[in-house]
């Protein structure tokens, strides 16, 4: 199973960016490697990007998975970098952002867009992680895909049936929108739940998908 990724224009990560200077970037030996989002060269040329747009990075790991166990261990290796970044800006997939979110509570900005991945919980049980609409905002949600972990997949939340922190579809479903701002409120960022965000664009990722990788 591989992520497909596309790189996100500098101009989305600058305004994604917006008041957070110091920055640790990550990428992955795996999935982004292999369609060139976020291997070592694209993490090396990132880091150029962003100095020359004033930002200060205090170093970069390109993690041999990003989406399993290895990151907690290249996380603790390079603590000290991230202690002193204001967040980290993720070049893996979708669920590098999911993972580093167990380990880190600084703000995790994707500098890619994933575009079409599955997930094993355990054997036998999949959950969908990623709707692969190629227009992340798991930057500005905290990690928390509001198109997945909403049942209603409300960019914009919560909705009035939210009641103690659970949906109101499935009782016994956290709120994706009370993660959302629980989190948001952690790292001081609640402006972000007031940011309209307009219709997803389906049009995006046609179907059937495919990418060939030159």
């Amino acid at each position: 199973m591989k992520s497909i990724t596309k790189q996100k224009t500098m101009e989305e990560i600058q305004q994604s960016l917006e008041g957070l200077d110091k920055v640790f970037v990550v990428g992955c030996g795996t999935c982004t490697t292999l369609t060139k989002t976020g291997g070592i060269d694209q993490v090396e040329e990132m880091k150029k990007n962003l100095q020359q747009i004033g930002k200060r990075v205090t170093g970069s790991v390109v993690i041999p998975t990003a989406c399993d166990d290895m990151t907690e261990a290249s996380i603790t290796e390079n603590e000290q970098f991230i202690r002193s970044a204001d967040c980290i800006l993720s070049m893996s997939c979708a669920l590098g952002v999911h993972r580093m979110y167990l380990y880190i509570g600084k703000p995790i900005i994707p500098a890619v867009d994933t575009l079409f991945i599955g997930v094993e919980e355990t054997p036998g049980y999949f959950r969908e992680a990623c709707a692969q609409c190629g227009q992340c905002l798991l930057g500005e949600t905290a990690g928390v895909c509001p198109i997945t972990a909403c049942h209603k997949g409300l960019v914009n939340g919560p909705c009035g049936g939210t009641n103690n922190g659970k949906c109101e579809v499935d009782k016994e479903k956290d709120c994706a929108w009370t993660l959302i701002y629980n989190r948001l409120q952690e790292q001081d960022r609640l402006d972000l739940i007031r940011k309209y965000q307009p219709p997803r664009n389906h049009h995006i990722t046609l179907k059937p998908r495919s990418m060939r990788i030159q």
